[in-house]
């Protein structure tokens, strides 16, 4: 028969069990997310840029902080760059996003495909980014080019604007949208659109935009947070 365990050794044991459980509470406490940082790669150097900037400025650094970077890439390369900045920055980020245009590339699909698989969100638009912006204004469900999603768009700004015209590294696109167009019916148009189509075949995916997904991030922090927290529990 084994030897007998004394009750002060019992409590003794009970008690370092008690200790190491509150040890190990705590240290799960102190490692759960409290802000994220994003990093927000875009195929644009000067118009996807300047919209999230302006999206993310003031907003609770207890939160949100981030890093967006305009680099004139495209599709899969832009992805490879954004995978390197991640690994290569002192940072470290919580979330990664790329965002890039359909246009006349050939390798859309291959590029969301390798994206998704390196941990990269893709924020796309077929075929091009002004098309979000044309959902804050009106819903459309035709297959049209970049330049008439910007006539289309310069018509609606002029009803308030007259002399408006679209550039595309205007600074104060995301304040004007804000002022006079409805980023709620955007994102509702978004998942509109994009609840028409499925398969990975995305280049025949138009018009379609996933923007929407990242704004929404953006916009709600905190969402991520509780869930990038219950999956580390």
């Amino acid at each position: 028969m084994g030897k007998a365990i004394s009750g002060k050794a019992i409590r003794e044991m009970r008690e370092r069990e008690r200790k190491a459980h509150h040890l190990e509470k705590k240290i799960k406490v102190a490692s759960r997310l409290t802000h994220l940082n994003y990093l927000i790669v875009c195929e644009g150097e000067k118009t996807e840029p300047n919209y999230f900037k302006a999206l993310v400025k003031g907003r609770n650094s207890q939160v949100l902080t981030a890093t967006i970077e305009g680099e004139g890439a495209n599709t899969k390369s832009l992805i490879d760059i954004a995978i390197k900045k991640r690994a290569l920055s002192p940072i470290h980020f919580d979330v990664t996003w790329a965002v890039f245009d359909k246009d006349d590339f050939v390798d859309f699909n291959d590029a969301i495909a390798y994206a998704k698989s390196n941990g990269v969100n893709p924020a796309w638009s077929n075929e091009a980014f002004e098309l979000w912006y044309y959902l804050h204004f009106q819903f459309l469900d035709t297959q049209v080019g970049r330049h008439q999603y910007i006539e289309m768009l310069t018509r609606e700004i002029r009803k308030v604007y007259p002399q408006f015209e679209y550039k595309k590294n205007d600074e104060g696109m995301y304040q004007l949208l804000t002022e006079i167009g409805n980023q709620e019916q955007a994102i509702k148009s978004a998942k509109a659109l994009e609840s028409r189509y499925s398969g990975a075949d995305y280049a025949s995916h138009k018009p379609c935009t996933t923007v929407y997904k990242l704004v929404e991030e953006l916009n709600n922090p905190e969402n991520v947070i509780e869930r990038i927290n219950s999956l580390s529990k």
